[in-house]
């Protein structure tokens, strides 16, 4: 009986050891069914290629509004400049996006001082404009707007450094008006008066009604909101500049054309063009015979050909003679040209040349008789 002698612990045991085998023989039945049975191998299909997938856009985040938001939240106040875009136009306001929570509204009578100005024909969507902040609310919940006062402030500004820096400008004149004409810069009236509209005399100021002219600043007064133009002192200014470069251009022994521009007892000034003039000295008019003044060989307007001769301290030196063939015949003696002392010893030497020559008899025709003294005397 002591073999039937099993204890609890015995009976625990063996129930524990039948229980891992049984969990064992599970585990390893399904794999044994889902191995298949080997089948004859078969040539695999070719792959086909596989496409890489589209990138996808990068997710967008606040960031990416950011200056938006804080564009939309800025504080705008009464008298600020503002940029915009201009996104719708009627015959009596322009409706400006100015990336705010409220858009701008432009009356017409506020977008340009302009003559001439149309909002139909002038204004079109999509013009970047600048506009001072009138009014937060217009009653409809825009913002009101005048591009004309943003104009004007911005253009004083901008004439107040013109006229300091003197700097010329190209503006186009509207209308004739008595004592001058009339032009806009940045839709601001500028005057120029007739008198610093040419460099000559204007006599009908209509003719520059139309045309584009150089001009420059001259007086600038926001508060009486008086703008002066002048166009003669920058065209007298690019006349100098030409006038330089063309005299700096002349060299000595260059031939050139001009016309006599006056006449002085030392000689004659011509004209060479382009308000450049030089002087034919009186000894260098003509070699064929002496002057005692131009006028005997030139006169105001003649044509004549004169080669320089000299350059100096921006005084030009021509001749005229320099360019004449002058015949031997024609030439008169140096002697008789000057009266230096040399000349004047020539001039002796050939006088004595010229002096009748004196024969001397021989001796013997010297020699006289006796009776050769006293022939044809009479003895009483």
């Amino acid at each position: 009986m002591e073999e039937m002698n099993v204890t609890n612990e015995t009976i625990e045991e063996i129930a524990a050891a039948d229980s891992a085998v049984d969990t064992q023989a599970t585990e390893e039945a399904p794999a044994a069914e889902a191995a298949p049975a080997e089948a004859p191998a078969e040539e695999a299909p070719e792959a086909a290629p596989v496409e890489a997938p589209a990138e996808e856009a990068p997710a967008e985040t606040m960031a990416d509004y950011a200056g938006e938001i804080d564009s939309s939240m800025r504080d705008i106040k009464v008298g600020d400049i503002l940029e915009g875009t201009v996104v719708g136009v009627t015959d009596t306001e322009v409706t400006v996006d100015l990336s705010y929570a409220a858009e701008g509204i432009i009356r017409a009578k506020d977008y340009s001082a302009e003559q001439g100005f149309s909002i139909k024909n002038d204004v079109h969507p999509g013009d970047e404009v600048k506009a001072v902040v009138v009014k937060l609310d217009d009653g409809n919940g825009n913002i009101l707007l005048s591009r004309r006062q943003a104009t004007e402030t911005l253009a004083w500004q901008k004439f107040e450094d013109l006229l300091a820096e003197k700097r010329a400008i190209e503006v186009t004149v509207k209308e004739a008006v008595k004592g001058g004409v009339v032009t806009f810069i940045n839709g601001i009236r500028a005057f120029i008066p007739a008198s610093k509209l040419s460099l000559d005399y204007v006599e009908d100021l209509t003719t520059f009604v139309g045309q584009t002219i150089p001009a420059r600043i001259i007086q600038a007064e926001r508060e009486g909101k008086k703008l002066i133009l002048s166009s003669r002192d920058v065209l007298r200014e690019r006349r100098s500049e030409a006038k330089a470069a063309r005299k700096a251009a002349i060299k000595e022994g260059a031939v050139l054309d001009g016309k006599v521009d006056s006449l002085q007892s030392y000689g004659a000034f011509v004209s060479l063009g382009d308000g450049i003039d030089g002087l034919v000295h009186i000894s260098q008019i003509t070699n064929t015979k002496r002057l005692n003044h131009p006028k005997e060989m030139l006169s105001v307007g003649d044509e004549v050909k004169v080669k320089v001769i000299g350059v100096k301290d921006g005084k030009i030196s021509l001749s005229m003679k320099a360019l004449a063939e002058v015949p031997e015949e024609t030439k008169q003696p140096a002697a008789r040209e000057t009266g230096r002392k040399g000349d004047k010893e020539r001039s002796t030497g050939r006088d004595r040349d010229q002096e009748e020559k004196v024969e001397i008899p021989k001796t013997e025709e010297l020699t006289t008789s006796l009776g050769d003294l006293l022939k044809g005397i009479k003895l009483d």
